[in-house]
């Protein structure tokens, strides 16, 4: 991807699903009454949605009480970094078809647990910053 000579640009809807696309590790953030909590989570994007699983758990429970969410990928080399950011509503998938079409997703859990539960994140708003990295300017 070419982003020109700024420090800081901000991508494309397309670029953000690119990136979402390429991605299969990223960061949940929940907020239930006054608490807030950020759980790294392995997820799938498929058809515009962000699917991951989960076992029963605090994080279920607290998608129970308030679906709104903040998802959450990034990712740099020695001459870039970038990060995506998906506000969404999270809804835990209960019918037998959609559970079926989500388990034919590659979506493998990274540590040995079984995790039954199904959550889609339907996508309301998608931003995404591209950052030229380079070493800080000298102070004149």
């Amino acid at each position: 991807m070419f982003y020109g000579n700024s420090v800081v640009t901000e991508l494309s809807d397309q670029e953000c699903r690119e990136k979402l696309a390429a991605e299969v590790l990223g960061r949940l953030a929940l907020h239930v009454r006054n608490h807030l909590d950020l759980f790294p989570i392995n997820f799938v994007y498929q058809s515009g949605d962000i699917f991951f699983r989960t076992a029963p758990g605090t994080k279920l429970l607290e998608l129970t009480i308030n679906t709104d969410v903040v998802f959450e990928i990034d990712g740099y080399s020695d001459s870039e970094a970038w990060s995506v950011i998906a506000r969404g509503i999270a809804e835990r998938l209960e019918h037998d078809a959609q559970i079926d079409e989500a388990n034919e997703f590659p979506l493998h859990s990274f540590i040995p647990t079984l995790k039954l539960n199904w959550v889609r994140i339907h996508i309301t708003g998608l931003t995404g910053r591209y950052f030229a990295r380079a070493p800080e300017p000298e102070l004149l």
